[in-house]
């Protein structure tokens, strides 16, 4: 446990920020699976779309690599064509 004033504030912002990045990872997480289980390729654009501003958003605030979040909308994008295809 910190003992003096300054390490105790910067624990209780670390938790505090632990637990709004681990909301904001388990969001990503659940709308990404949300979509991948959709059938419909007309909801599941729409779910792409609030998804890719979750995703930003969180690499915008460093949450999750700039480069991680690319890579997920990439790879949800093709998902999604590929429903659109078929």
């Amino acid at each position: 446990m910190p003992n003096n004033p300054s390490a105790k504030k910067r624990l209780r912002q670390s938790r505090l920020r632990r637990s709004n990045n681990r909301a904001v990872r388990s969001e990503i997480r659940t709308r990404t699976r949300a979509i991948l289980a959709m059938e419909s390729p007309a909801e599941a654009q729409g779910a792409l779309s609030e998804l890719y501003s979750t995703l930003d958003r969180a690499a915008r605030k460093n949450i999750i690599p700039k480069k991680a979040a690319a890579r997920q909308k990439a790879r949800l994008a093709r998902h999604v064509q590929a429903l659109t295809e078929s």
